[in-house]
């Protein structure tokens, strides 16, 4: 076997030293030959796989890295995919980069090739959040969309979404035909570089002007805004896209004492500040509440690279800083919105929320408490964009969306999760807290007492290689063969299987249809409403456990005690389950 991969190694390099290659690509390869044998066998033992979301992975040379000529290829397959699906019309495609190192290379070469396949490609100036590019998809009534970005991925990483033209990352059935297309193409040979009738037409700031107004019309209360405009609020966007829309959107919104943490607000691919630039760990944001206490602020707000994600630090009741996690964030949003909403008297009946099946179920009975809908769907804001387009055909009216990764939509204008939006309506949220005699913090503990304590955990197991891959199909299995018939003393009621796409009630036996796509995710519902989940990460050599567990809170005044005891419970299920 190890033969074998040799061999299958040495063939592909000498098919890019000898083939259609730029001489430093060559160069880089004689000099894996000649040395870094492991490098060499990392870059062409595969293909570098067009997923469902697009392509992810690590720079440098070969098959199976990011590099002109994987992107090339994959762009020439969705090229050919997205005009074989739109015959006899004219083709458009938005294109936007992050501040990763090559991204505007990669943008570059995206755009020539959809040019040179005879479509009028609308590429971003410089580069741009996420969520601008959904927008633009819409707004410039295009075909496809592509976003060169890696997320919140190490510096080493970059990758490309692709989006079709309800300005959502491609969905069923295109993701798996746009794979197929891709795969079709095996050579550079095959792409066409340059020609063809199409045009670049450049973006700049008068689309984002247009995508700003638009945010606009989304605030709730502009009078609490006004009334502590001077409230300080830190933001870092972590050397990302952000710093080109976010404090400027905050200060239109009304803030004027919007402070960027300097060193962070500076565009770089090797994140130089940060060990990871993840907005959901602490010390991503550390600088920024550095800033905070030294400024006397009460928000710290960061965005990850490609400005979709947020994080926030907040005070506590001692004045110490503390992180929001993503499901709280997401429950205090929608928090926000509805009860905004109906005292506005805006709600009509229409109006519904979209949460994942991993999200607080707090999301859920939030709603519900306001009259609104809500839909769960699987992991992925691709999903809950799906709903918004199905139910905007009904004449249905979306307030908002969340998931626990620190993403959160508010308005359909955009279809992808968007920091920028989220960024003003968490600062004018903290505004109207205020308003209402709350700080931030006390506003979440009095929406725990008004709905039940709600607590989530994330697990990431980490299991590189074949190897892991392996074991993670192992631990599935043996989930799905023999499910916990308790957890933490309280019977397992209801086992989801969504691979399967069926839900079984343990006391009866009933099974019930999952109406969702297929998905490699176990659910685990306990008699007093605890919920593990396991599902093994698509873009990280991952398999990922949620946990959450609810009690009610009789008064704020007990907050500390019931959160410790949700904790404990936690923990507790992690030992039972022997994932620690």
């Amino acid at each position: 076997m190890e033969k074998d991969l040799d061999l299958l190694v040495n063939e592909q390099a000498e098919k890019w030293l000898t083939g259609n290659y730029d001489e430093a690509t060559k160069d880089r390869i004689r000099e894996l030959m000649a040395g870094d044998r492991k490098e060499l066998v990392e870059s062409f033992y595969r293909n570098l796989e067009f997923g469902t979301g697009g392509l992810r992975g690590i720079m440098g040379v070969g098959t199976n890295r990011m590099n002109v000529y994987t992107v090339g290829m994959a762009t020439q397959g969705l090229a050919n995919y997205v005009k074989a699906q739109f015959p006899g019309q004219e083709l458009r495609v938005a294109v936007a980069y992050d501040s990763r190192i090559d991204s505007d290379k990669f943008a570059r070469t995206v755009a020539e090739i959809f040019a040179a396949n005879d479509f009028t490609v609308y590429l971003f100036d410089s580069l741009r959040p996420t969520p601008e590019l959904s927008f633009a998809v819409r707004e410039k009534k295009c075909q496809t969309g592509v976003m060169v970005t890696a997320s919140h991925n190490p510096k080493e990483y970059n990758g490309y979404k692709a989006y079709w033209n309800d300005g959502g990352q491609v969905t069923a059935p295109h993701d798996t035909d746009i794979i197929t297309e891709v795969e079709k193409i095996t050579s550079p040979d095959e792409v066409k570089w340059s020609g063809g009738n199409g045009r670049i037409i450049m973006l700049g700031e008068e689309f984002d002007r247009i995508y700003l107004d638009k945010l606009h019309t989304l605030t709730l209360s502009p009078d609490a805004v006004k009334a502590y405009s001077d409230m300080k609020i830190v933001y870092t966007p972590i050397h990302g896209t952000g710093y080109k829309l976010v404090p400027q959107f905050l200060k239109e919104v009304g803030f004027n004492q919007v402070l960027v943490e300097p060193d962070q607000a500076i565009p770089d691919g090797n994140f130089p500040t940060v060990i990871s630039p993840n907005p959901e760990e602490q010390s991503a944001l550390q600088r920024a509440i550095d800033l905070a206490v030294r400024e006397g602020a009460d928000l710290v707000l960061a965005t990850d690279p490609d400005a979709d994600r947020v994080g926030i630090a907040i005070r506590d009741d001692k004045g110490e800083f503390i992180l929001v996690n993503g499901n709280q964030t997401a429950c205090l949003l929608t928090y926000y919105c509805l009860r905004r909403w109906k005292e506005l008297g805006k709600m009509t009946g229409s109006e519904y929320i979209v949460k994942t099946i991993v999200t607080s179920e707090l999301m859920a009975r939030i709603a519900k408490g306001y009259g609104a809908d809500y839909y769960d769907v699987l992991t992925g804001f691709k999903h809950i964009a799906t709903v918004i387009r199905e139910q905007e055909v009904k004449g249905r009216t979306f307030i908002c969306g969340g998931e626990e990764s620190y993403g959160f939509l508010v308005g359909s204008f955009v279809r992808d999760k968007d920091a920028v939006i989220s960024a003003g309506m968490i600062a004018e949220m903290a505004a109207w807290a205020r308003t209402e005699g709350m700080s931030f913090y006390s506003l979440l503990k009095q929406i725990y007492k008004e709905f039940g304590f709600f607590k989530e955990s994330l697990l990431s197991l980490t299991m590189k290689g074949k190897e892991g891959a392996e074991a993670i199909q192992q631990m599935m299995a043996e989930f799905r063969a023999s499910p916990p018939q308790a957890i933490c003393g309280s019977p397992v009621v209801t086992v989801c299987d969504y691979q399967s796409q069926v839900s079984t009630d343990l006391k009866t036996g009933q099974q019930t249809t999952i109406d969702l796509p297929k998905s490699n995710v176990l659910q685990f519902i306990t008699e007093d409403s605890t919920i593990v989940s396991a599902r093994p990460s698509g873009t990280e050599p991952k398999i990922k456990f949620y946990f959450g567990v609810r009690e009610e809170l009789p008064s704020v005044e007990q907050f500390d005690a019931v959160e410790k005891q949700l904790d404990s419970k936690i923990a507790a299920i992690k030992q039972e389950l022997k994932l620690v």
